[in-house]
């Protein structure tokens, strides 16, 4: 009965602030241009880096939305070192994680997280686009070498030819074609479409979309949060809970799993609650959503197998840093990194964290029951 009880207390603490950062989440996914992306981040070098990083940090996509959108963005030109470090800061943090980390991990842990995570992006976007200009210089002089002694597709062999060839070097080419763009009626209707019509897809998105994303592992992760505060004592994993050895623990646990920045927050709590200090907690928060496996397979596949180490060099190395930058700071300077369980009275009321928890409730069942329906429809047809 007490597991229930911390569950559902922490649900309501956290319902508002979901509820939050989820319509801000949205509001972001339909008012920022679908070219803006593409238009500035085509170029390798620091700039580009850092507007990769601050562009992905208050995206609404979690570790699984991340990658396509990453694909999407390398694939349309954009340089490694972006894409790196808009698929490091966009799972690391969001405007939803800030928000829950506020009030399950204090101000302290939701003004360092945001920061912690552009750092970690900047410098594994740096790393990976450092890497990429060695290869690619190693490339070219590989090239050079082979053009010397291969003949060129214009070679002297097509002027005798009996019978005119057509060139592969003309400069003549086709007649333009003017064809109608597919995307000038969607252009035209986008123009149209109202404020209120645009706060509506907004609204859609975050309660379809994206909650579907987040939300089974929101709820592990306050469970597991609820478990470890109703039945793990405070003092069982303080004795190792600090330090570079909890830090590379936690490292270690965080690699095979596949969450997101809001789902590792509640998570995020009960090692804090279990003793794990400030530093290693947020190691965790930074790892976690980066370094899963998944992530890593698309960093190899799109941008190189070398590209791996020196993403996982500069995550995991600023992840450390910033832990032990945490804990100093936690210890020399009194800051507090701990659930507002007893303060959530001062800072919202219990009416509205109590409405919000409803609401959530009944988004995350028709969700859970639109999904139940999706797969008795896939299996109905499989059969016949």
């Amino acid at each position: 009965m007490d597991l229930l009880t911390n569950f559902w207390q922490l649900f309501l603490l956290s319902a508002p602030w979901l509820m939050l950062g989820l319509l801000i989440a949205g509001l972001l996914n339909v008012y920022l241009p679908t070219d803006f992306l593409n238009r500035h981040l085509g170029k390798e070098g620091l700039w580009t880096t850092i507007k990769a990083a601050l562009i992905g940090a208050p995206m609404p996509l979690c570790s699984c939305g991340v990658i396509p959108a990453a694909i999407g963005l390398r694939r349309a030109g954009a340089s490694k070192s972006a894409t790196t470090a808009f698929l490091v800061s966009t799972p690391e943090t969001g405007v939803d994680s800030v928000s829950v980390s506020y009030v399950l991990l204090g101000p302290f842990m939701a003004v360092l997280r945001p920061i912690a995570a552009v750092c970690s992006a900047i410098a594994a976007g740096m790393l990976v686009g450092k890497e990429s200009e060695i290869n690619d210089e190693h490339t070219k002089a590989s090239n050079n070498n082979h053009e010397k002694v291969t003949s060129s597709c214009c070679s002297t062999k097509q002027a005798i030819a009996k019978e005119p060839a057509s060139s592969c070097c003309s400069t003549e080419q086709a007649p333009a074609v003017e064809k109608t763009s597919c995307c000038a009626s969607k252009k035209e209707a986008v123009k149209i479409e109202g404020g209120v019509a645009k706060l509506k897809r907004a609204i859609s998105f975050s309660c379809n979309k994206l909650l579907e994303d987040t939300m089974i592992w929101l709820v592990i992760g306050l469970f597991f949060a609820a478990l470890v505060q109703t039945y793990v004592p405070e003092s069982y994993l303080s004795q190792w809970g600090s330090g570079i050895f909890a830090m590379l623990v936690v490292i270690l646990i965080s690699i095979p799993m596949y969450i997101c920045a809001t789902a590792s927050t509640p998570i995020a709590a009960g090692l804090l609650l279990s003793g794990v200090s400030p530093g290693a907690v947020l190691v965790f928060m930074l790892a976690g959503p980066a370094t899963n496996i998944a992530t890593l397979g698309v960093v190899g596949k799109e941008l190189g197998k070398r590209a791996v180490a020196a993403y996982l060099i500069g995550v995991i190395g600023v992840a450390l840093l910033f832990g032990f930058l945490t804990d100093y700071l936690v210890s020399e300077f009194g800051f507090v990194v701990a659930p507002m369980m007893g303060d959530e009275h001062q800072v919202l009321p219990h009416w509205l964290s109590l409405v919000c928890g409803v609401l959530l409730v009944a988004l995350m069942l028709r969700l859970a029951l639109k999904m139940c329906l999706k797969k008795s429809t896939q299996t109905g047809k499989s059969i016949s």
